[in-house]
């Protein structure tokens, strides 16, 4: 059981993976990467449904947050620069994500895709927000390859929150990425 503390409220968030406890560290393993499920159960005054109610500077904080956690697991011993993630699906379950480096960069794993894969794994194709952040608190937005990752499973007015340490930048992904490739592409392609 953990406790986390949001604006000087305080729950109990019990973590479970298809009905059992996991342990103390609330990490599961999925593929060659770490990921953690953050299900809202009991949740606090405020919290209807799994989701957050309040304002969307309270829904950002919490988010932010839980994409803050998943730096502590970063591997990033080449470039020094750990990256969280944490995405929330529609019925308020969060999965985090942070990034995995590889010696030769292009195996590494970026923070979104740990994220979004824990949850596809899981079964979940429905998504409310994503939030990303980095050690630096720099603003950092997801790169062109995990935009397009997203773009698979969410439309372009789809929310993506980035730590900039004492503010929120709020982006949609149809600003990110104004011209995905979709799927209506290639059947267009085809014809």
């Amino acid at each position: 059981m953990r406790w986390k503390r949001v604006r000087g409220e305080e729950w109990e968030s019990r973590e479970r993976v298809r009905g059992k406890e996991i342990g103390e560290a609330g990490t599961l393993r999925v593929g060659t990467c770490w990921s953690r499920r953050v299900p809202a159960r009991d949740p606090p005054p405020g919290v209807a449904g799994g989701y957050l109610a309040g304002p969307p500077e309270r829904v950002d904080v919490t988010l932010i947050d839980q994409a803050r956690d998943a730096l502590a697991s970063a591997y990033a011993p080449y470039s020094e620069y750990a990256v969280g993630a944490a995405i929330e699906t529609k019925d308020g379950t969060v999965y985090t994500g942070c990034n995995v480096e590889n010696a030769n960069y292009s195996n590494s794993l970026h923070a979104e895709e740990v994220a979004l894969g824990g949850a596809i794994s899981d079964g979940h194709r429905d998504f409310a927000r994503l939030a990303v952040t980095s050690t630096a608190r720099d603003g950092l937005t997801p790169c062109g390859m995990c935009r397009q990752t997203l773009s698979e499973f969410c439309d372009g007015a789809f929310p993506v929150l980035c730590d900039h340490g004492e503010t929120v930048d709020r982006y949609t992904l149809g600003e990110l990425l104004p011209k995905a490739i979709s799927g209506e592409d290639l059947r267009r392609d085809r014809r």
